[in-house]
């Protein structure tokens, strides 16, 4: 079992910046897929962006790319959601997973942190 936890949210004017940080506890991280989703007030949990566990394959929302970038450190166990150009809109409590497989993360069949809240507000 991987255990998550989210840090790096808070409050941004329209147009900022924030980097989200995933860090995981657990031996198999290091060989999981991981990906981030939110969930805005009344809406679905939605997908945001993945990784592989080398890196190879990334995917993103269509609502973010261009603006958001996933990263992760395997030997410091962490993974990262650099945010920019924010909107608004992209207010919502993120949230980080893991599983072994890209699938397992895509299917929200994987581990889940407890989530950190990003508002995008002048």
């Amino acid at each position: 079992q991987i255990q998550l936890v989210e840090s790096g949210g808070g409050l941004v004017q329209p147009g900022g910046s924030l980097r989200l940080s995933c860090e995981a506890s657990g031996r198999t991280f290091s060989t999981s897929a991981a990906g981030w989703f939110r969930q805005a007030p009344g809406k679905v949990r939605e997908f945001v962006a993945a990784i592989t566990w080398r890196g190879s394959s990334i995917s993103y929302a269509d609502s973010v790319k261009g603006r958001f970038t996933i990263t992760r450190d395997n030997a410091g166990n962490t993974v990262y959601l650099q945010l920019n150009s924010l909107k608004p809109e992209d207010t919502a409590v993120y949230y980080c997973s893991a599983d072994r497989t890209l699938s397992g993360v895509l299917s929200g069949k994987g581990s889940w942190g407890q989530g950190t809240q990003v508002t995008v507000s002048s």
